[in-house]
């Protein structure tokens, strides 16, 4: 047995990553210490919004004894410091982590969440715990709820808003099984929704059975997504003590990239939007928030308050002071650090390490809270709550600096800074040809624009994840339509995608021909490829459908602008229209979505087809998001598939292409389930309601009829 009680070397980060070494390091000087390193660090160079926000013409002198004081109250529960060590399971933790935190919260005054997945019987032990209540209900009766000082009803994740936990199950070893109550092995998958709350109403009914049977204050957990005003609403409306909020980019054990960063927004904004809210309504006092994701330090803690939190989270955080290098491989359960190990006796955390390294880490990120307020010449950290008065904003656009409700220095960004193919999405493309899945991951996100570099405007969208105004649809447990019919419903597609194979080599056509027919998906070319017609969209007249330069009958349009649009659909003969980024000059997001509008405002939208077609997409994300702006099926690059490949071999090309196609289809599903959809092509098409924009260009925003994340 190796028993890991001390830090190892950090890794060469070569990738973008949100935890960068210097973020690693300070955490590790606090737990190492217990003393204030460092604050008020500028960061504005990040693309992420609360990195662009500061507390202008403030000093950063650092004190080791501060005079703030930084102790609150809520519900009840006195606290040293407005600090909760996030919502993380056993079984996502290896089981001595869990019993540290348990442990450091007891000895800090803070408080520490259990996660789902029943209660380890030493955490039990410890008082300030809030146990949660989620959607599979693992382990939970009578004795875990009445465990510590509250109940977490937990409706979402920030790692994966709409669709419920997932733990593989390589990590259900003995220990899990019996805590969990589940057969040894066996994916414990939740269920996306609670099947018994399907609306704010019967949450409501929830937190009072809950609130008669344990005596104790309840919160709910919700992810931060396109609603979240309303949703906070919602819930203070139904008696909650509180809210935990999780953005977008918060860490996990195990989800599908796809979701992870695709979904959700940042806390930043739905602290913000959730606060103004919740005060225009009269429903602030006596509600707490704690907002959580991506809480890196105490001065983005600090900002977090200024914006409305009452409470941060530090989940994330208190991994990294227990040893995590951010290797982003909790789901497969070889963790270096005995973190997030598979519980098979090989590796193990020191409990006597992980109590002190967190318990100096609490106490190093409280003291440098203080020194914050003693910059900022605040007495406690009750004065710093909602004093969005003391932020500047710095090149962000007025729609995210209004949501905010702070001042700033207005900049509409460019939409393409960055590369196009990140060596991330192309592993993640790489894992789908090998198995025909989705791709699982672990930890916080990395996708832009808060990370890497955006390459189009589709990096700064994300999609909604449905939760208490509306219930999400479990893509695991029922069938999603992500069919759809083209053509006047002549022509039937499983998925809304098709794969330009008009210049592959013929080995790559050939397979993605294969694979279509197979799946019944289409492919794209000039010319119709024997024995492939009855999938082929091509100009020769010889496959199912076929698309023209000219206005043809019984053909698509290919278009040069938006004008051939409207004189051809007046006209009628066609069945839709085929857009081309490549040969248009203008991004296919822009195009697309004008052509969608004016079809609509025209009033015949319903009798054309729009295809969306550009060498320049990547993934079933692009394409899920060009739906929602208005297309009806998307066309591809072969090079995909090339792309997925990369350096490796090029054997059994066939089954590669079958398993990018089935992979994409249940991707598609993964986004709408997520989002509350069942029929892809009658709910999301042309539904830019379920888009929101991070900090994307006001103009561009406004074009797409696309709304900033945080909007009402």
């Amino acid at each position: 047995m190796i028993i890991m009680n001390k830090y190892i070397p950090l890794p060469k980060q070569t990738d973008s990553e949100f935890w960068t070494v210097d973020r690693l390091e300070h955490i590790r000087k606090l737990a190492m210490t217990g003393e204030p390193i460092a604050i008020l660090q500028s960061r504005r160079s990040s693309l992420r919004i609360l990195d662009r926000v500061e507390f202008p013409g403030v000093t950063n002198r650092i004190y080791r004894e501060p005079h703030s004081n930084t102790r609150i109250t809520f519900s009840g529960i006195e606290m040293s410091s407005p600090l909760y060590l996030g919502d993380m399971s056993y079984g996502a933790l290896s089981g001595n982590p869990n019993i540290a935190i348990a442990k450091a919260a007891d000895i800090t005054e803070t408080l520490a969440g259990t996660g789902e997945g029943g209660l380890h019987p030493e955490v039990a032990k410890h008082r300030r715990i809030f146990v949660q209540w989620a959607s599979a209900r693992f382990g939970v009766d009578i004795d875990v709820l009445k465990s510590g000082l509250g109940v977490v009803i937990k409706i979402g994740q920030g790692a994966k808003p709409g669709i419920g936990g997932h733990l593989p199950g390589s990590k259900v070893t003995e220990p899990i099984s019996k805590t969990r109550r589940i057969p040894v092995g066996m994916d414990a998958i939740s269920p996306a929704p609670h099947h018994d709350i399907y609306s704010i109403e019967d949450l409501g009914q929830r937190i009072e059975a809950l609130k008669e049977l344990t005596g104790k204050p309840v919160f709910v957990k919700v992810a931060a997504t396109n609603y979240i005003p309303y949703i906070v609403s919602g819930i203070a409306r139904m008696k909650a003590d509180g809210v935990i909020i999780d953005g977008h980019g918060a860490g996990t054990g195990a989800t599908p990239a796809v979701i992870r960063d695709n979904v959700g927004i940042p806390i930043e904004l739905a602290v913000a939007s959730a606060d103004s809210t919740l005060r225009r309504e009269g429903l602030r006092d006596g509600f707490t928030i704690i907002a959580a994701g991506r809480v890196a330090d105490a001065t983005d803690a600090a900002k977090l308050l200024a914006l409305g939190a009452d409470v941060v989270s530090v989940g994330t955080g208190a991994l990294i002071a227990l040893g995590c290098v951010m290797v982003h491989k909790c789901h497969i359960g070889s963790c270096p650090t005995a973190l997030t190990n598979r519980i098979d006796g090989s590796r193990v955390m020191d409990l006597e390490f992980g109590v002190k390294s967190l318990v100096n880490f609490v106490r190093g990120f409280t003291l440098e809270l203080a020194n914050v307020l003693d910059n900022l010449g605040l007495s406690s950290v009750s004065e710093l709550k909602g004093r969005r008065d003391l932020l500047y904003g710095y090149g962000l656009s007025r729609d995210v600096l209004e949501i905010l409700g702070i001042r700033g220095e207005v900049e509409e960004l460019d939409p393409k800074l960055g590369e196009l193919w990140t060596r991330r999405r192309k592993t993640a493309l790489h894992d789908i040809i090998n198995k025909g899945e989705p791709s699982l991951t672990s930890m916080g996100s990395t996708a832009p624009p808060d990370v890497e570099k955006p390459a189009r405007i589709l990096d700064w969208i994300r999609t909604d994840g449905a939760q208490v105004t509306r219930p999400s649809i479990d893509p695991y447990r029922e069938d999603i339509d992500t069919s759809f019919l083209l053509k006047g419903g002549e022509v039937y597609l499983s998925l809304p995608v098709m794969f330009d194979v008009s210049e592959a080599p013929g080995e790559y056509r050939n397979s993605l021909s294969w694979a279509s027919l197979a799946l019944g998906s289409m492919i794209f070319s000039e010319e119709t490829l024997p024995p492939y017609e009855e999938v082929t969209f091509s100009a020769d007249f010889r496959g199912i459908m076929t698309w023209s330069e000219r206005k043809r009958a019984d053909t698509y349009l290919k278009v040069e602008d938006l004008e051939e649009i409207e004189d051809a659909a007046n006209e009628g003969e066609v069945h839709g229209f085929l857009i081309d980024e490549d040969s248009m000059g203008e991004d296919l997001e822009l195009i697309l979505s004008d052509a969608d509008i004016r079809l609509k405002e025209a009033g015949v939208r319903n009798r054309f087809d729009l295809i969306a077609k550009s060498s320049r997409l990547r993934d079933s994300a692009d394409v899920f998001k060009l739906v929602a702006l208005g297309a009806d099926a998307v066309v591809l690059p072969y090079s995909v598939l090339e792309v997925a490949i990369g350096e490796g071999s090029k054997g059994n090309l066939r089954e590669r292409a079958f398993n990018l196609i089935a992979g994409m289809k249940k991707e598609i599903a993964l986004l709408a389930g997520a989002a509350g959809v069942y029929s892809v092509q009658s709910s999301l098409t042309g539904n830019r309601e379920l888009l929101r924009a991070v900090n994307l260009n006001s103009y561009v925003a406004r074009r797409i009829r696309v709304r900033q994340a945080g909007s009402l």
